[in-house]
């Protein structure tokens, strides 16, 4: 029998501050990026919870701290930032993935709502990235920012979430362009029939069509959210150093 692989160790040195840490691809990929070596500064609304996952990475042998945070304030976006120079000194790598979702039919749906969720997935991706850039300019970083399929194809009754999800996508296209010839990379990945808290039990409004809903996921079965903390690892890995601009689909070719 073949002995399992050891840790690549990828991110040996690096900070790395992940933001939706607490549960989902969040906290998938702070286990992934702590296997890995990284040292990690978790940051989530959900005190109890992203503890947990700070503390999951220190069992793994990482360093990690956990902060409490609404990335969609910019006092406390400033706020993590800050408490990962604080206890780390340097920002290597910035993956944005605290996200909300719900569905409504478009014309039902409450404008408090839609400003929350552009607020939490969309500028609280450019305000988390704002504060980040400074710092990952010194280190020659990266950004990972969190999409989803449904920025690439319309999912019904989420028309705020798709809406926020592509703006990340540009926002994404902008960074990198922007800040690529100075050393900082920024790419997106896409998620979709992915398992995780948020999608795990969805509450869709009376009336709502499932089969336009399915079509984003003809697959018999989700993957879970390692699948993608995979992918966010390689991306912010020197693996991808010559990777600048991109979003990659995470779907089981749902959109095919």
């Amino acid at each position: 029998m073949s002995k399992p692989l050891a840790p690549l160790g990828r991110f040996d040195g690096k900070v790395v501050l992940v933001t939706g840490a607490a549960s989902g691809i969040g906290a998938a990929t702070v286990e992934r990026i702590a296997r890995e070596g990284g040292t990690l500064l978790c940051a989530d609304l959900q005190a109890d919870a992203v503890r947990a996952s700070a503390k999951r990475a220190v069992e793994l042998g990482a360093s990690a701290e956990a902060i409490v945070s609404d990335v969609s304030d910019p006092v406390q976006v400033a706020a993590s930032v800050a408490a990962c120079i604080d206890h780390f000194g340097r920002i290597d790598v910035l993956c944005n993935i605290a996200g909300i979702l719900r569905f409504d039919h478009t014309h039902e749906m409450p404008l408090a709502d839609w400003n929350q969720i552009i607020g939490v997935n969309l500028t609280g991706t450019f305000l988390m990235c704002q504060a980040a850039l400074p710092h990952l300019l010194e280190t020659r970083g990266n950004i990972v920012n969190t999409s989803s399929t449904s920025a690439l194809k319309g999912l019904p009754y989420a028309a705020a979430y798709g809406a926020s999800k592509a703006g990340v996508l540009a926002l994404t296209a902008a960074i990198a362009t922007e800040y690529g010839r100075k050393g900082v990379r920024a790419n997106a990945v896409c998620p979709g029939s992915i398992t995780t808290p948020m999608t795990s039990q969805p509450s869709f409004p009376e009336g709502a069509n499932m089969r336009l809903v399915m079509r984003h996921s003809p697959l018999d079965e989700f993957r879970g959210p390692e699948t993608v903390a995979s992918l966010i690892a390689f991306l912010a890995s020197d693996d991808a150093v010559h990777i600048n601009g991109e979003h990659v689909r995470v779907d089981g070719a749902s959109l095919s």
